[in-house]
């Protein structure tokens, strides 16, 4: 069985510590804002990001192009590697196409070497977790084809329970039309979203309040973890880590896990959500 490594994009929204330490390699897309374009993962910092958004500048992401995602796969291969890409879902970017083209590229220059790209419909920690459950199986000694299998079986059991604070940010994204975004900020409305099972990011219901949204999101998780078993759950935040601790509270309290992953969201995905984003991911019956 050749030796295979796991790459991701860094929509996977993960602690950088978290990925150096498993030697997971990030293929980064790209966010341009107040004139500077940046790299994923680099440049700002969280602060310095949502501050700007908070500000009124608007942000405009950029997919990873074929020819950026060959140049970062291509060291591995060369080293001997082969390699299975956790793509960010071909619903809300171009990137795993441009994945695909690549591997396709590379396969021909390198034939004696195997790429899988997986489109794993998920986004954020939705990748996150599934990069989890894909390392363990890697760990565990299962081959590339049978770790892409696993993920290919089970990424549609990642579930995205999402609350936005900020409606204008979605309104700018397509999501929503103006004036539910007008009408929602003048009555207190959080919209609650989710990843469909085309990985499209879809609002689903509202609640009026923030902690009525955010106690909402943690009692969906419950629901759909019913009879599933949750080795970790992981959330992501905006910039509002207070409101990220206390759904931390509830999940620890309602779900019995304390095994819990918080993070930041990254600038890429937290372009689109705007500051104050929350959400949930845990493996459940269904999304």
């Amino acid at each position: 069985m050749n030796d295979y490594i796991i790459t991701v994009n860094s929509t996977v929204d993960l602690p950088k510590e978290w990925l150096n330490e498993r030697k997971v390699p990030v293929v980064p897309l790209s966010y341009t804002i107040d004139g500077e374009t940046y790299k994923d993962m680099a440049g700002l910092s969280v602060k310095e990001f949502f501050g700007k958004l908070r500000a009124g500048k608007m942000a405009v992401t950029s997919q990873v192009n074929p020819g950026e995602a060959k140049e970062a796969l291509k060291p591995f291969l060369e080293d001997g590697k082969d390699i299975l890409h956790l793509a960010f879902s071909s619903a809300l970017s171009g990137t795993c196409n441009s994945m695909r083209i690549a591997a396709e590229e590379l396969g021909e220059e390198y034939p004696d070497r195997k790429i899988i790209v997986v489109d794993t419909l998920c986004a954020c920690l939705g990748e996150g977790l599934l990069l989890y459950y894909a390392l363990k199986r890697k760990s565990e000694g299962c081959s590339l084809e049978e770790t892409a299998k696993w993920v290919e079986e089970n990424k549609l059991h990642i579930c995205h329970n999402v609350t936005i604070d900020d409606l204008a940010h979605l309104h700018r994204g397509g999501r929503i039309s103006k004036t539910v975004a007008v009408l929602g900020g003048m009555v207190k409305i959080k919209p609650m979203l989710h990843v469909d099972n085309q990985g499209a990011l879809k609002v689903i219901g509202k609640e009026r309040g923030r902690k009525k949204a955010l106690n909402k999101i943690v009692d969906t998780a419950l629901e759909q973890s019913e009879g599933w078993k949750n080795d970790i759950i992981m959330i992501t935040h905006g910039d509002c880590e207070e409101d990220a601790r206390y759904v931390e509270k509830l999940v620890k309290e309602k779900m019995g896990i304390d095994n819990l992953l918080v993070n930041n969201i990254g600038t890429v995905i937290g372009s689109h959500t705007g500051p104050g984003v929350v959400a949930v991911f845990c493996m459940g019956k269904a999304r």
